[in-house]
């Protein structure tokens, strides 16, 4: 059956010849979406909710009047499948299909474009054909980095997410490969998973799904057991694993607004020391979590009276310094120079913000810039042997680096020396083979014309 096929066609013929070739795909099954396949996908997986799909489609009319082609576009139309950014007939129709298939959908006003239509395209309650093909997908990427890919197998209710410091109800499925190392029933605190035994991955998840959801999130080592492992679960270095988590329940914890500011202060020590202890640890992540709470708790904040304001900066100002302090140590060095000038704005003489800031301009190969870092820690304090050490290790890496550069240059004006020495070498018995080619042509001429003249 194609879209052409039977259209123009009456709303009561196009139910009747739908129903009989097709299927309803609606939840409901109250035929708001019959769907007939034209060509059948690949054996295998579907689309989950939240999934990245790519399609090609074409609306018509059942009067067989065209309203949008992606094909004759020659642009495929990318979305997240059942998030409701698209028509409720599509969110539908696509997690019923199979990589490659193509079908045919009518849909009806309530799934498609309703009492109001679509002003100069499609007239009010008008059903709708769709010849949809599904050309790709791929799980909904949490992360900038693509470290952690989820893909939901049950949707969640209401609208209502985790927060860092929520307590949540999960249940555990992880795997490796197709070994379950992980299975269990916890609660535990967002950001704070790391206590239980929980990945990364699945703590930073949790903001993103809603009571009673279940989902399949991809973890990759950063993310999951990092280049440790994990011993007890018999899962080794650098290896990616798989978690289904359910939420079952959670209590968010209060937002930044629905606290005044002596509920703040009563909780930022506690935080601090709970950063304090994941850095210890090794766990810079997890510390980030924990100081980034305090600065957003903390950050527009003034305090009334001097004292309470001093006690809110010093606050915010050793959170900066100590994030600055994990980023340099997860090697994301602009984080780590960002987190520095917070604390410069506040003190241009700050001794570890200075440092921290030389360390990584110096990390990012910047050491003109990481030896006034250097040489402005000892202005402060002239005692400071390590940074009198990092300026004495910038002029030689500077040396060294502009050694390279030299070496990079001569040999670049040496290849172009010997490129231009070979071009003119072929020219010149380009131009030679010219010359001896015209003068046997003169030579044969002349024969030529010696044998022409009478004797």
């Amino acid at each position: 059956m194609t879209t052409d096929q039977f259209l123009p066609m009456d709303e009561k013929s196009a139910t009747a010849v739908f129903a009989a070739n097709g299927i309803d795909v609606t939840p409901r099954k109250d035929q708001g979406v019959f769907k007939v396949v034209k060509r059948q996908g690949l054996d295998g997986d579907r689309p989950m909710i939240g999934d990245k799909v790519t399609v090609h489609y074409t609306g018509k009319l059942l009067t067989g009047k065209k309203f949008d082609c992606s094909w004759e576009r020659k642009e495929p139309f990318c979305f997240n499948v059942g998030k409701g950014q698209v028509l409720k007939a599509w969110d539908i129709g696509v997690l019923s299909m199979q990589r490659g298939e193509v079908c045919t959908l009518l849909c009806k006003p309530d799934y498609a474009y309703g009492p109001t239509g679509n002003p100069d395209k499609i007239p009010p309650n008008s059903l709708v054909v769709f010849e949809m093909e599904l050309l790709n997908f791929e799980g909904e990427i949490l992360t900038a980095d693509g470290g952690i890919m989820r893909r939901i197998k049950v949707k969640g209710e209401g609208y209502s997410n985790p927060n860092d410091g929520a307590s949540v109800d999960v249940h555990l499925e992880g795997r490796c490969g197709d070994r379950l190392f992980d299975c269990r029933d916890v609660g535990f605190i967002v950001g704070q998973g790391e206590d239980k035994g929980i990945p990364l991955g699945v703590d930073r998840a949790m903001d993103k799904m809603q009571r009673g959801e279940c989902c399949l999130l991809y973890l990759k080592p950063k993310y999951g057991f990092g280049n440790e492992g994990k011993p007890e679960y018999k899962v080794g270095p650098d290896k990616d694993i798989v978690y289904e988590v359910t939420l079952k329940n959670f209590k968010r914890a209060k937002e930044s607004w629905e606290m005044d500011l002596n509920e703040k202060l009563d909780l930022v020590s506690g935080v601090k020391t709970k950063g304090n202890q994941y850095f210890k640890a090794g766990r810079h992540h997890q510390a980030v979590i924990q100081y980034q709470r305090i600065i957003s708790w903390l950050e527009l904040e003034c305090g009334t009276g001097m004292e309470q304001h001093k006690k809110i900066q010093d606050y915010v100002l050793t959170a900066h310094l100590n994030l600055a302090l994990c980023f340099l140590r997860l090697k994301e060095f602009s984080q780590a120079v960002d987190n520095c000038n917070k604390v410069i704005e506040h003190d241009e003489s700050n001794e570890k913000a200075l440092y921290r800031r030389g360390e990584a301009r110096l990390l990012r190969n910047e050491y003109s810039l990481a030896m006034a870092d250097f040489q402005k820690v000892l202005e402060v304090n002239p005692l400071n042997r390590a940074a009198r050490a990092q300026l004495s290790s910038c002029q030689s890496k500077m040396k060294e680096h502009q050694e390279q550069e030299k070496k990079i240059y001569a040999n670049m004006f040496q290849k172009f020396a010997e490129r231009d020495s070979k071009t003119g070498r072929t020219k010149r018995r380009k131009d030679e083979s010219m010359r001896s080619g015209m003068n046997g042509e003169v030579g044969i001429k002349r024969r030529r014309r010696s044998q022409d003249c009478p004797s």
